[in-house]
């Protein structure tokens, strides 16, 4: 069984949250791809052949540039925090169309203390938005067995971290899954500890997540018209 990341992954990433400036940065960057980038592509490598066994459209993909990892460089352009890196390190295992349609990803997130696994839609465009929710009122049924099934819902949340105060225009606020449609984003997660993030069995670990998110995902899939 491989460890990927370590405690000095996380302390890479504290330190970085204290010194976050472009010089501290490159005069650790070494640190950063031993501890960070490196152990992360490493895991998203050998999760390719796990991820194809839950869906052959996704993808894992350990590139330093335009794969699955995220850059640890923040946009700052519009926003009010001008700090250049993230605190975090985090992947997205991707549909093979999303470059083309916004699709359901999965995404794995290492930060100490915060780390997550999660599924979903996060923020999606308003079209995708109501594809969702008209999707999740035509189909209840199929909709309560990969949202709210007690076996997925023992392991993993439904993220409500931000919602509507009342249900969307055109929706009857008694419909069984009335406070589902008040959503904004269409998320499962769970955390995932910090030992184990580093120990030796965070790919099982990761394998069986990514198989208990696989009816979620199928079921976001279908509501915005990609195979799964």
């Amino acid at each position: 069984m491989s460890r990927y990341f370590s405690e000095a992954s996380f302390k890479f990433l504290r330190s970085l949250a204290r010194n976050n400036n472009r010089e501290w940065f490159h005069a650790h960057k070494d640190a950063y791809e031993q501890h960070v980038r490196g152990p992360f592509l490493s895991l998203l490598g050998d999760l390719q052949p796990v991820l194809a066994q839950v869906s052959p459209h996704y993808r894992s993909e350990p590139k330093t540039v335009g794969g699955s990892l995220f850059r640890i460089h923040r946009d700052t352009r519009f926003a009010n925090d001008k700090t250049p890196y993230k605190n975090w390190q985090g992947a997205r295992l991707f549909h093979e169309r999303s470059r083309q349609v916004e699709a359901p990803s999965f995404y794995i997130h290492l930060q100490g203390g915060e780390c997550f696994i999660a599924s979903g839609v996060w923020h999606p465009q308003p079209d995708s938005l109501r594809k969702i929710r008209h999707f999740v009122f035509d189909n209840p049924g199929s909709w309560k067995a990969a949202a709210h099934d007690p076996k997925f819902r023992r392991r993993f949340d439904l993220d409500d971290s931000e919602m509507l105060t009342r249900s969307p225009r055109g929706f009857p606020p008694e419909f069984e899954f009335a406070e589902d449609l008040r959503r904004k984003n269409f998320v499962a997660l769970r955390a995932l500890d910090d030992e184990t993030m580093t120990g030796p069995r965070l790919l099982k670990t990761l394998e069986k997540d990514l198989t208990g998110l696989a009816p979620f995902t199928d079921y976001l899939c279908a509501a915005l018209d990609l195979e799964f």
